[in-house]
């Protein structure tokens, strides 16, 4: 079932994704897609679905330096020498739109401005930045400013805008990243939103933003070329666990569902509850949405993969890390051979060292 083809809104030629990885290779002046990043995915395209790195919106969604961006022309015209390169190898790409609200610090946008969020409260975590020399220095994140409801507006049209692009650059569809502790997700969660108005209080209005950010993105490419990214459980960025995610995480697959959405992704952070047949989110979320489930976290063995797909729990199977190291991870899963071990010190940043030069079979 893993190498089958998979067919939805595109034609996959596996079930096999590779999972959206934050890289750090574009120049942060302009955040054009270069030719090293063209050839990494190149690499990949044996991959039923190649999920883009997050692609920030805007200027101020950026939160990590030297990530490549999505929101003018020069970013897109880079992005199609990339689904240029992947088409031509068989492959089929999607772009996940990003906005990291809170995670963020004020030297990484242009105009100086404070990092966004749904209220005050900082993150206890850290991003890289430029130094006095240039160079990539860690800081704490910044104090956000809590987003106006004509600001809330503006971000909604600043996803939709880069949806637009992206089908301008050639994706087969966009992801929206609403996982991980990044805005979308910071507006789910009862601990950080305290907002008193129509985008704060109860599950409805805490994920009103992300609703409606799906909704102006299934305008420009059309719903079942929409993907949305969910991180049930999660703790990443100084996230709180959501007190009822049985509750919370089958809400939001029935709205998705109710809207034709084409992908529900799944990110299981710990790599372990989404292994677990007897675990109940899976099954909730199955029974919710009826779209194509991707499921992430973990995955390192085709027995694996096949195993939650035998189960009914998922349609595709999200791999990471095992893709940096491995550009013919699909052809070394079919025949069960050794895989290269990834350099986490190159993960992000720097050049084509442990990025675009791991040997193939």
């Amino acid at each position: 079932m893993l190498f089958d083809p998979y067919v939805n809104s595109v034609m996959l030629a596996n079930r096999i994704a590779m999972a959206p990885m934050t890289r750090c290779r574009a120049d942060h002046r302009d955040a054009v897609p270069n030719a090293m990043i063209t050839e990494y995915y190149r690499q990949r395209a044996s991959a039923g679905l190649i999920i883009s790195e997050g692609v920030p919106v805007s200027d101020r969604a950026r939160g990590y330096l030297n990530t490549p961006a999505l929101w003018n022309e020069a970013q897109a015209a880079g992005w199609k020498r990339t689904t240029d390169a992947v088409h031509a190898d068989g492959g089929r790409m999607f772009a996940q739109l990003w906005h990291c609200g809170r995670i963020a610090h004020a030297a990484l946008h242009a105009d100086g401005s404070a990092p966004a969020g749904p209220s005050i409260k900082a993150a206890a975590t850290q991003t890289m930045i430029p130094g006095a020399d240039g160079k990539p220095i860690p800081a704490d994140c910044g104090q956000p400013q809590a987003l106006s409801l004509q600001e809330i507006r503006a971000v909604i049209a600043e996803f939709a805008h880069a949806a637009k692009l992206a089908m301008q650059a050639g994706f087969d569809g966009v992801e929206i990243h609403g996982a991980n502790g990044y805005l979308l997700d910071q507006f789910r969660c009862p601990a950080l939103n305290n907002r008193s108005d129509a985008y704060g209080g109860s599950l409805a209005n805490r994920y009103r933003l992300l609703l409606e950010v799906v909704d102006a993105v299934a305008a420009e490419v059309g719903p079942q070329r929409v993907a949305v990214r969910q991180s049930p459980y999660g703790l990443a960025n100084d996230m709180i666990a959501d007190p009822e995610p049985l509750q919370t995480y089958p809400w939001l697959a029935r709205e998705l569902n109710r809207r034709e959405i084409g992908f529900l992704h799944i990110n299981c952070q710990t790599a372990d509850w989404i292994h677990d047949a007897s675990h109940s989110m899976m099954p909730a979320l199955r029974d919710a949405f009826h779209g194509a489930i991707i499921a992430c976290g973990g995955f390192k063995t085709a027995a694996a993969c096949e195993a939650i797909l035998a189960r009914g729990h998922a349609d595709l199977v999200a791999i990471g890390k095992p893709f940096i190291a491995n550009p013919d991870l699909v052809e070394r899963l079919r025949r069960d051979a050794p895989l290269n071990k990834w350099d986490a010190a190159s993960f992000y940043g720097g050049g084509t060292n442990g990025y675009t030069n791991y040997p193939t079979l």
